[in-house]
């Protein structure tokens, strides 16, 4: 089921939250385990068959972490072996079920045939979960797992509010925070998850899904053989960038404010990356804890491997002697690699592939960028406060091209729009704007047959949401004196502060009735799909 549903806010959210206070009493044991019961339920709810398809997954998982904890120390060749088998497994099971017919399309590509593909039920929120699972399996192997049982375990892999779609957590900051719940009503607690949740009701109910009709007949369009012009284009880009900004930033609010409803705090995800004055900022934004996992098991590992192979081959390594051969095998390869990951693993298809290889070598260049800068700009003081508006713009600018690329349905499609937004497919506007401004038609722009009004109304769209998105003080910062997500201190809090009290709470109550007023046409979160 959706958060923004009417079944979840007025009959499942409700029972699971005052039976979990109630089972509370009995303890927390009692508590926990009635937790697990609901998020399994959660999980069911659209498919039975989706619990049918990754229990197995889950107790393997949990038979293998319990035998990694066992030989790691006695016997690490064969506590090595097993974490090989069990990233394996885990890699494979997402590959059948998300992967497998994109790669018999490919062979069959290049075979030049035509197979059969079978419709395969993709079960819920697997991406997600498969990395958690693999990051569960090497936490335990590393020693900073050390005792879990297969309740804590499922609670752990179950947990419904970051289930579907992140944040990806790590066992070791949940289960202490389980293990200490009380269990029982916090008015806090409560204040502050239905703060969160409200909030990302509104941006998900209102804000997203207020563009997303103007941006998703233009990809249709597209995809269909159309060619935008210039305006459609960037509506477009601008268009679904900001809808996906504020579908996900919804999200992670939501996600967070239910699981402090609970009690538990959950990591950050999201901290106003179009904010963000270099792509590698960005990504210390944008899905926060999905750069995490890349970062700690694909990135790092692979980093430190290399340039211990270096070093034995006496070449240089990173650093203020690094020379081309050490950036391009140290920084350039392993870069490109985990963003190809990263691309992959949002979809089975080739434009997610290029978009990640796109983010990749945009992040290469931003690295290479700041090898050089010293060079050439020596303040780096100065540097900074000239190049932070440069910066910033050309960041927007590259996260919305390559934005392009992930929403589009094939790389054709993704070409048409690039090609109306650098102009090559004409400018024009309809009929009704070129009535009142003849003047245009000099400069070039043609008339159309499209609504002014739609044209406009998508124009006043993206310009509030880009006010919203770069003026106003994220959710994050307002709680920060209440801790919203792991790692967020009153040191973070920029501009107002979130108090309860009666102004606070009669905003919220307007945010949180339109949100629940937008229900009546129900759609899906978009990262829910990866």
């Amino acid at each position: 089921m959706l958060f923004n549903s009417y079944v979840f806010l007025c009959g499942f959210l409700p029972v699971v939250l005052a039976s979990f206070f109630l089972c509370g009493r009995l303890g927390r044991d009692a508590a926990l385990l009635w937790l697990i019961g609901a998020s399994a339920v959660f999980y069911a709810w659209w498919r039975p068959l989706n619990v049918v398809l990754i229990a197995p997954s889950i107790l393997i998982n949990f038979v293998l972490a319990r035998a990694l904890l066992r030989y790691r120390e006695a016997q690490p060749r064969a506590a090595q072996a097993l974490l090989i088998g069990g990233i394996c497994f885990n890699v494979c099971f997402l590959g059948y079920f998300k992967y497998r017919n994109f790669f018999l399309g490919v062979a069959g590509d290049v075979a030049g045939i035509h197979p059969v593909l079978t419709h395969l039920i993709l079960p819920l929120g697997i991406s997600f979960i498969t990395f958690q699972k693999i990051a569960f399996l090497i936490d335990v192997q590393a020693g900073r797992v050390t005792r879990f049982s297969l309740r804590d375990y499922a609670l752990f892999v179950l947990f419904f509010p970051q289930l579907v779609a992140g944040p990806i957590v790590h066992y070791r900051e949940m289960m202490p925070q389980f293990h200490a719940a009380r269990c029982r009503f916090n008015g806090q607690d409560v204040a502050v998850g239905i703060t969160l949740f409200c909030a990302g009701l509104f941006k998900k109910g209102v804000l997203a899904d207020g563009i997303a009709v103007y941006v998703s007949p233009i990809y249709a369009a597209a995809a269909g053989g159309g060619h935008p012009a210039f305006i459609d284009g960037w509506i477009a880009a601008i268009g679904y960038t900001l809808q996906i900004y504020f579908d996900f930033s919804g999200y992670t609010d939501m996600a967070l404010g239910l699981a402090r409803l609970f009690g538990i705090v959950l990591p950050p995800n999201f901290d106003s990356p179009l904010r963000a004055t270099s792509i590698i900022d960005f990504w210390l934004r944008w899905h926060i804890s999905l750069t995490r996992f890349l970062t700690a098991y694909i990135y790092n590992p692979l980093t430190l491997t290399l340039t211990r192979r270096r070093l034995a081959q006496g070449k240089r390594a990173l650093g203020r002697n690094a020379d081309l051969s050490a950036f391009v095998t140290l920084l350039a390869f392993p870069t490109m690699l985990t963003m190809a990951v990263s691309g992959f693993w949002h979809g089975a298809g080739y434009t997610f592939l290029i978009w990640g290889l796109m983010h990749g070598a945009f992040i290469t260049l931003n690295h290479g960028w700041r090898f050089v800068r010293p060079r050439i700009f020596p303040n780096t003081a100065a540097y900074e406060r000239v190049s932070a508006p440069f910066g910033f713009a050309l960041t927007f600018a590259a996260v919305v091209v390559a934005m392009v690329m992930f929403r589009a349905e094939t790389a054709a499609s993704a070409w048409r729009i690039w090609q109306g937004m650098s102009g090559t497919n004409g400018v024009s506007l309809p009929r009704a704007i070129m009535a009142h401004a003849p003047w245009l038609a000099s400069l070039g722009v043609q008339a159309d047959f499209a609504g002014g009004k739609t044209v406009l109304m998508a124009l006043a769209w993206i310009a509030v949401l880009l006010a919203i998105a770069w003026g106003s003080p994220n959710t994050m910062r307002l709680l920060a004196d209440y801790g919203p997500a792991l790692g967020i201190r009153p040191k973070d809090r920029r501009g107002p502060a979130w108090r309860p009290g009666a102004a606070w709470a009669i905003g919220l109550g307007v945010v949180g009735a339109i949100g629940f007023l937008s229900l009546g046409q129900l759609s899906e979160f978009l990262y829910w799909q990866f």
